[in-house]
Formats: structure tokens, sequence, C-alpha cells
């Protein structure tokens, strides 16, 4: 089985299976993945909102996806709404750094560097880069 499916999908895939009939296989393939993909979803996103370490743009955008509720929001904002939301959160966590008037110079500058960057980079900056300056 596939190691990133959740306990929903894992359940619903197993008694597809158990049933072993085409029409039980056909309706899991067609439906029932979909649905239980959507309950994982719906349960890492509630975990996503319950960790402290989640700023107000993943809380905003999340909550966002639980509120519209459907399959296909859940899964949006996993794939790409949640590294988006985390990017705008680390830009505030990097200009919090760059309005502290008591940094380094080398840090100020390898902050206003990252400021613009991609979402890794700024993620890769506060996580790690910050305490390398």
């Amino acid at each position: 089985g596939d190691p990133d499916s959740g306990r929903g999908v894992k359940r619903e895939a197993t008694k597809a299976l158990d049933t072993n009939t085409p029409e039980a296989l056909r309706a899991f393939l067609e439906t029932g993945h979909r649905l239980a993909q959507a309950e994982d979803d719906r349960v890492a996103i509630v975990r996503i909102i319950g960790d402290p370490d989640s700023g107000r743009g993943v809380k905003r955008e999340a909550t966002k996806a639980l509120d519209t509720n459907t399959p296909e929001a859940l899964r949006a904002f996993l794939e790409t709404g949640y590294r988006l939301a985390q990017a705008e959160d680390d830009r505030v966590a990097v200009a919090r750094i760059l309005a502290d008037p008591g940094i380094s110079a080398a840090l100020r500058a390898a902050a206003e560097d990252v400021i613009d960057g991609t979402p890794e980079e700024l993620r890769y900056f506060l996580e790690t880069g910050r305490y390398e300056v």
C-alpha cells in the first residue's frame, strides 16, 4: 500500500478488497477513495490548525479549506495552499527580524536577501540559516 495513505483510505480500501466484488472495487475507485481521502485530509488540516507553530496565514487558509469542505478544497490546501500560506507567515517572521534594531549586520543582510525568496528559501532561513549567520 501507499505509505502516504491515511486511516480512512486504508479502511475503505480494505473493505473493498474484503468484499472482493467488481462492484465494490469499482465503487471504491470511483467514489470511495475520494471520500476517504477527504476524511484523511480533514484530519490532517485539523492537526495543522492545532499546531502551535502554525501562523496566522496557515490557520486562515486551513480554516477556509475546512469551511469549504469539499474533497477538492481540502486536497488543494494540502498540496499548494499550505505551502503558500506558510511562506506568507515566514515572510512576516523575516520582516519581524528586520524590524529588530539590535540584530547584527550579517543577519540583517541575510534576512534582506531572503525576504523576497521562494517558500523553501524562507523556511530554510527561519529553521536553519539565521542561526548560521
